[in-house]
């Protein structure tokens, strides 16, 4: 059985946590896509980590951890995360890596941050980590596979003369910046094919093999549909997809293998980067939000700033539950609201005069007002509970309004940010 784990809005809704706790009946898990610009925050009896490229499932023994190919990956980052985890005695994962996995190369990363540079206050939010530039030359077909580290030599030698002349035009002309030394690249992609040679297989067949004899898979996404570069708040998205539909492609599986699609949702709302937020707060009010919520405050996994913090919106999630193709929703954070009186929930968009419950494109996102219910608080702690009929009557109400407003079922309270605290829900939608 296939399961994927994927986020329904701007990244950050706990997917880790719910990737973790998943990993403990599964048998292998799978980064599909993404690269190490994003973090995915784990609390077990390790430690708190935050992951950026290994998949959350390397704190169980019995699991094998993949790296597929629709991942951007970064070689010496994927090695450090690797010595990070081990020297905190959590043993060493077993690992494996695409041979079509494509490789984040130095001059990605300096790209990314030129770039970012030039726009000044029209930047894109980048974490500088060489994505939009990897991407960029995925499809270009300039990029470097994992592969390609293991051919004869003198055709790799030939690339990158040829990568060297495009990229030096730009950084000669466009960000006066040094140029590109082929030798050094040449001396980087050996000590790369050094590194990752342990770990290299043909992923697709492996994982064919192991859906023939029944294994349990889990596919782990990276941010959410709102950051889908399709279906997201273009152009402030990221560079691959974010759908669970892409696991089947950044994974090497057919479409029909993904069976079960867990889709988490925040409570409230959060967000790192720019682009358009409908239901954002800000001053006291998103000050306290985000010093009470996550574990130990909203803060980026990767990049450690400040989240930009709102209330929860039904628009955003209704439809990024459905660009999914979601059959269980994940409700995280449930706990940080324990501290208010009223809770305002999003629930619609005026846009130009007229309320809608539908995710519109960016421009008409950029005019929209958010449209608020407000339902009353619980004001206390809930974590401990696991049985969902413990849980105060006016968060049962809270979390059944979300129900009926989103339209899929919540199967999953998460009210801590252990991987214990987690409450089984039979939901009416699933009936």
């Amino acid at each position: 059985m296939v399961k994927a784990v994927v986020g329904a809005n701007w990244g950050d809704e706990g997917k880790g946590k719910i990737t973790d706790m998943l990993a403990e009946r599964s048998d292998i898990i799978i980064r599909f896509q993404g690269g190490a610009n994003a973090g995915h925050t784990i609390v077990n009896d390790y430690g708190k980590f935050a992951l950026h490229t290994l998949p959350s499932g390397v704190f169980y023994g019995h699991t094998t951890c993949v790296i597929g190919n629709g991942v951007a990956l970064n070689i010496p980052v994927l090695m450090e995360e690797i010595r990070s985890v081990t020297d905190r005695g959590v043993p060493m994962p077993k690992l494996l890596v695409s041979d079509r996995a494509q490789i984040v190369m130095p001059y990605h990363i300096l790209l990314d941050t030129y770039e970012e540079e030039r726009l000044a206050g029209r930047s894109f939010g980048s974490t500088k980590s060489g994505i939009a530039p990897f991407y960029s030359d995925k499809y270009a077909k300039i990029g470097f596979q994992v592969s390609e580290l293991f051919e004869e030599e003198a055709a790799l030698r030939e690339k990158i003369s040829s990568v060297c002349a495009v990229k030096n035009v730009l950084l000669e002309h466009l960000y006066h910046k040094p140029l590109l030394d082929p030798q050094e690249l040449l001396d980087t992609l050996r000590e790369y094919r050094e590194m990752i040679a342990p770990y290299v297989c043909d992923v697709s067949a492996y994982l064919d093999r192991a859906i023939r004899e029944g294994r349990d898979i889990l596919l782990e996404g990276q941010l959410g549909t709102l950051k889908d570069p399709d279906h997201g708040i273009y152009p402030m998205v990221t560079s691959s997809s974010t759908l669970a539909a892409y696991g089947a492609i950044g994974a090497g599986i057919p479409p029909y293998a993904i069976t079960q699609v867990i889709t988490v949702c925040k409570a409230y709302s959060s967000a790192v980067g720019a682009g358009a937020f409908v239901s954002e707060i800000f001053g006291g009010e998103a000050d306290e939000l985000r010093r009470r919520g996550g574990d130990g405050g909203e803060y980026g996994a990767t990049t450690g700033r400040p989240r930009r913090m709102g209330w929860f919106d039904c628009v955003a999630s209704r439809y990024g539950c459905r660009l999914q193709g979601t059959t269980d929703v994940a409700f995280t954070v449930l706990d940080v609201l324990g501290y208010l009186d009223e809770i305002p929930v999003c629930v619609g968009y005026e846009i130009d005069g007229e309320v809608t419950r539908e995710f519109p494109v960016t421009a008409k996102l950029h005019r929209a007002k958010p449209v608020y219910e407000t339902l009353p608080g619980w004001k206390t702690q809930i974590r401990g509970i696991r049985d969902y009929k413990e849980l105060p009557e006016n968060c049962r109400n809270y979390v059944e309004f979300i129900e009926r407003q989103i339209g899929y079922p919540i199967t999953m309270v998460s009210n801590g940010p252990g991987r214990g605290d987690i409450i089984y829900r039979e939901s009416p939608l699933k009936k």
